[in-house]
């Protein structure tokens, strides 16, 4: 069996409860070794062989994985934050089918959950914004043309932008492109939950200065969006006068 498994954002006790187990329990863990704590490790038992996959390829990594099912053990393939975003999981899975070999997938906390709570941030407000975009400047890897930054900024959403710090320049201005105007409320967090963690608001505008001033170069991500700061209405959810099924209204009481 092999096991995927977010390993969170970075804290070690950020990792989930099922994950932790699984974990302590692999006979072989490949993990990714350019972005997850490698504390992590020190849960592993005593016999257990780790691989870094930030040296292998996907051959190398599916190579590994048939050698552990030959021998019928349990593999963790221990992926950052949570491996649905950027974590080139659905390339392994579809070899995975191909070879008949199981797997499961445990969810992480993804680094921009980890993003909100340095910020004590609720990308969601009441008249504000009610939707949050998860996307990535392109660079190396393409994006495709209709989610550029320019066209999802048109949403006036909450912006979380991945993988696009050393391009802070070009991100300006597609947001502007987009309808955002300079002075939109903006943040960047470098390494979200990690004991090192940075975090500077400042606005669309001035978001290339802020990193440049504070050697802010990759891992990081950027929020964009009213929601860092701004009136907005309270929730009805808890609102006196709002019936649920679980609470009458004040004034059906």
């Amino acid at each position: 069996m092999v096991h995927f498994v977010g390993a969170g954002s970075g804290a070690v006790d950020l990792i989930t409860v099922r994950g932790l187990n699984l974990l302590k329990n692999a006979d072989v863990i490949i993990y990714a070794g350019s972005l997850v704590n490698k504390e992590l490790l020190n849960y592993k038992k005593d016999d257990c062989v780790t691989y870094d996959s930030a040296t292998m390829t996907l051959e190398q990594v599916i190579d590994v994985i048939k050698e552990t099912e030959k021998k019928n053990q349990t593999t963790v393939r221990l992926h950052t934050g949570d491996p649905s975003i950027y974590g080139a999981i659905r390339e392994q899975m579809d070899e995975l089918d191909r070879l008949f070999i199981s797997y499961q997938y445990c969810p992480g906390v993804s680094s921009f959950c980890g993003a909100a709570s340095a910020l004590n941030l609720e990308y969601t407000l009441p008249d504000v914004s009610q939707t949050v975009i998860l996307t990535r400047m392109a660079g190396r890897t393409p994006v495709p043309e209709k989610e550029s930054i320019e066209k999802l900024a048109a949403h006036q959403a909450t912006m979380v932008i991945f993988l696009s710090t050393g391009m802070l320049k070009e991100l300006t201005n597609r947001l502007l492109l987009g309808g955002y105007k300079e002075d939109t409320p903006a943040a960047i967090v470098y390494k979200a939950t990690w004991p090192d963690e940075k975090k500077f608001v400042c606005t669309v505008k001035t978001l290339e200065q802020t990193a440049r001033e504070n050697d802010i170069k990759q891992t990081a991500l950027i929020i964009v969006g009213d929601v860092l700061n701004c009136d907005y209405r309270r929730s009805d959810l808890y609102h006196p006068d709002f019936e649920t099924q679980f609470r009458k209204a004040r004034g059906n009481v």
